[in-house]
């Protein structure tokens, strides 16, 4: 598995950048700067295909897939996605082909599936997400600091401050004030668990009293139907009766999570996100794989990213990553 720097929170180049903002509108992605190439069907493409793993992508993993039959109708794909932390035994127990992931494997379970074939899982990067941290669409709050999140959600404030439990402890007046704020958020299966507890708690614990949900959509109504709701998930799972608080990473220079701030780094809890393979070194994969991968990081395969909420992927790293399973 190649190793790379981490993403989420770094800057990246001005090519990168530029790369992404030309794929951004739908439709008429693609351009001469962005190389993603259309997807061409293959012969010979058949069987089953499983995926098992996180639930921030399931929902992308069902789009891809059906996308995917439209080429190859006779495929038989099964997607389940219960948390991040299933993928890398359904993988060292060869019993799916596709792991999705929120985050990258930790060293311990890269040392299984080491241990179990003799070399590392490869992991391809799908898609880029902002964490965001959402509150009702009728909270009239402008935005946060990490510092603030970090003290509402935590139990030990890594980050510094008093604990934080209402509204007017956050700036908010009038019926807002006194009232106390609602916490929601995934279980311990989850990647964006881990992600939001490494990156805003500092490896900090959670308050007891946050309602740990088994996955995004059930975070995301929980604080559709309570006003006074906060809580965490990945961009793609925002609708019409939520709200994406601008972030910071100190003081009050909130930033939007949008595309060009995720990638420039400036908005703080960007992400790639993951499918990880089995492939031995200097072997190809399955064809079946092989092809589900090469459409997801296609043209069409970006266009479902976008569509689905999230972000798409520059080509430059779509290329990077193709080359890592096979593709020219």
């Amino acid at each position: 598995m190649v190793m790379r720097n981490k993403f989420e929170v770094k800057k990246v180049s001005a090519f990168v950048l530029a790369a992404c903002l030309s794929i951004a509108s739908i439709p008429g992605m693609a351009s001469a700067e962005v190389a993603l190439k259309p997807y061409a069907k293959q012969s010979g493409v058949s069987g089953n295909l499983d995926s098992i793993g996180s639930d921030t992508l399931n929902n992308l993993m069902t789009f891809w897939s059906e996308k995917f039959k439209t080429y190859y109708p006779n495929v038989n794909i099964q997607v389940e996605g219960k948390g991040s932390s299933t993928a890398p035994p359904a993988l060292i127990s060869a019993v799916s082909q596709l792991g999705p992931m929120s985050r990258q494997m930790k060293n311990k379970e890269i040392d299984t599936f080491e241990n179990r074939y003799g070399y590392k899982p490869t992991a391809v990067r799908v898609a880029i997400d902002a964490l965001a941290v959402f509150v009702n669409k009728d909270n009239p709050i402008k935005g946060m600091s990490l510092a603030q999140v970090d003290a509402a959600f935590s139990k030990t404030q890594r980050r510094g401050g008093k604990p934080i439990k209402t509204w007017g402890e956050v700036g908010l007046t009038g019926e807002w004030a006194s009232k106390p704020i609602s916490l929601f958020g995934r279980n311990s299966a989850s990647g964006t668990y881990g992600f939001f507890k490494s990156n805003v708690l500092k490896k900090g614990d959670y308050r007891d009293d946050v309602k740990e949900q088994p996955g995004s959509a059930s975070v995301v109504q929980g604080i559709s139907v309570d006003r006074f709701a906060m809580g965490y998930s990945g961009i793609g799972y925002m609708t019409s009766n939520v709200r994406a608080l601008p972030l910071s990473e100190e003081g009050t220079e909130y930033v939007e999570a949008t595309l060009e701030n995720a990638l420039t780094g400036d908005y703080p809890l960007s992400r790639f996100l993951y499918i990880y393979v089995n492939k031995a070194p200097g072997k190809p994969l399955d064809p079946l794989t092989l092809e589900f991968l090469r459409m997801v990081l296609s043209e069409e395969g970006q266009q479902i990213t976008a569509k689905g909420g999230y972000f798409p992927l520059p080509g430059v790293v779509a290329k990077e990553d193709l080359a890592l399973i096979g593709v020219e």
